[in-house]
């Protein structure tokens, strides 16, 4: 499978920068695998399709605000740093990505807060633009955290073009996020609204919930064009024994499983036993799912639409098949469905 193959050409005005006023009122496209049919719904329809005791995994990562601006020592150079992961808790040791990055060297310092309150050194380079940054701050772990994310702010993506508000720190988030780590949003999950989830429950839905923690590597540009050549970051995973034994016995049950975005696809194709179900898994995950590809566990998917040769399209058509995916994304550019993190959705099933 070719990198090239997922190339369309996608309107700018079709990216969403700002979510739909209520979660679950965002437009669904119901694409269904046997019959070839596409349907044009509302997000809230989605509870049509499904049926008592058919399972829906979710993500409950919790996105945190990893994007920062500060100032150089000496020059006042505003850099941008984006907070990939804590390394060292007790040091006070971050992974980042820091720009522009030819600026900024070992033993430089940086200030953080509008009385600079808030001072990291940077100690390591890790790659061209990562560094390793030690934050000096005298206090405990959960008031350093605490200062840190109050100076930080919605690491909303790039296609989003505008300035982030106040209301991105809550929209960009699903409501029962739990698990904080993800600097990327599940955005399958950001439809949810407590009232649908409510009557999903009335209806005999049950939910499974696991953590992946979605990073950047989801929206890094893929630089060759033979797809098998390509390596994903690692993403730290949680899949606990209760997730297992709700899907596994949906599965036994002929139940519907439906992986609420990519993200839980790839978490729960990373952890599939030899006879096609679930394990309990704890650890990282790098893997890259792409067309052709046999599925384990879902049989449903629920993802947003997604950028040209991003992996995230890259899953879905695996999913849904390449040539029905592509067909069906050009019907949503045609009826003018919303792209991005903040747009609308697509039920395959």
């Amino acid at each position: 499978m070719k990198l090239s193959k997922f190339k369309f050409k996608l309107p700018e005005e079709l990216i969403a920068q700002y979510p739909t006023q209520n979660r679950d009122e965002s437009r669904l496209l119901v694409f269904n695998r046997k019959t070839g049919e596409i349907e044009h719904k509302m997000f809230k329809d989605v509870l049509d399709y499904f049926e008592d005791k058919d399972v829906f995994v979710f993500n409950d990562t919790k996105v945190f605000p990893a994007r920062l601006y500060g100032n150089k020592e000496k020059t006042g150079a505003k850099i941008e740093v984006f907070l990939l992961r804590e390394l060292n808790q007790e040091l006070k040791l971050w992974d980042v990505l820091v720009d522009p990055a030819r600026k900024i060297r070992i033993g430089n310092k940086l200030y953080f807060g509008d009385d600079d309150s808030l001072v990291a050194e940077v100690i390591d380079n890790t790659t061209s633009r990562g560094r390793t940054l030690r934050f000096l701050f005298n206090g405990t772990h959960e008031e350093f955290k605490e200062t840190l994310f109050s100076i930080g702010e919605a690491p909303l993506p790039r296609y989003i073009s505008r300035l982030v508000e106040e209301e991105d720190e809550v929209r960009y988030q699903s409501i029962f996020a739990k698990n904080e780590g993800a600097v990327v949003a599940p955005a399958a999950s950001l439809h949810f609204s407590r009232e649908l989830m409510k009557r999903m429950e009335i209806k005999g839905v049950e939910f499974a919930f696991l953590t992946i923690h979605s990073g950047l590597g989801n929206f890094r540009e893929i630089d060759v064009e033979d797809l098998t050549k390509h390596k994903m970051d690692s993403e730290e995973m949680n899949v606990p024994e209760e997730v297992v034994n709700i899907v596994n016995n949906a599965k036994n049950a002929n139940h519907k499983v439906c992986a609420v975005g990519t993200s839980v696809l790839k978490a729960m194709e990373s952890t599939v036993s030899t006879n096609g179900r679930l394990k309990p898994y704890s650890g990282w995950t790098n893997k890259f799912i792409f067309p052709p590809y046999e599925f384990s566990v879902p049989t449903n998917l629920i993802t947003n639409f997604h950028t040209p040769y991003s992996t995230l399209l890259m899953a879905t058509a695996a999913f849904g098949g390449y040539d029905e995916i592509m067909n069906a994304y050009q019907v949503a550019i045609k009826e003018k469905y919303r792209f991005g993190a903040y747009g609308d959705a697509m039920l395959i099933i």
